[in-house]
């Protein structure tokens, strides 16, 4: 990774921040609720894959039809998120690889 892709890859994540703050303030207090779930537990691809842009265009939708953001997710968050990433590999995962030296389950 070079010096340019890192530059970019701070353009890409501050633009992002950027649609974030752009959301009504119950949809940011979800989104980093959320955010922050992922960081512990979720997929390991979460930097570099769609899930959270793809949480942003969601949100974004819900905005534009007028609901509410439990509407769209529901009251349970966590199972919202675990549901997103029922089919990705996670940080847990690799930990439980990590102690049994074997891998876990395919989870597809």
């Amino acid at each position: 990774m070079g010096i340019q892709d890192i530059i970019e890859g701070k353009k890409q994540w501050r633009a992002h921040l950027a649609r974030v703050k752009a959301l009504p303030p119950d949809y940011q207090i979800v989104y980093k609720e959320m955010q922050r779930y992922f960081f512990k537990v979720g997929p390991v691809d979460l930097p570099d894959g769609p899930l959270l842009p793809g949480i942003v265009d969601f949100f974004e939708e819900g905005v534009a039809t007028g609901k509410g953001v439990l509407e769209l997710i529901g009251n349970d968050v966590a199972a919202f998120c675990d549901d997103l990433i029922k089919d990705s590999r996670t940080y847990a995962d690799v930990y439980q690889e990590s102690i049994t030296g074997k891998p876990g389950t395919d989870k597809k």
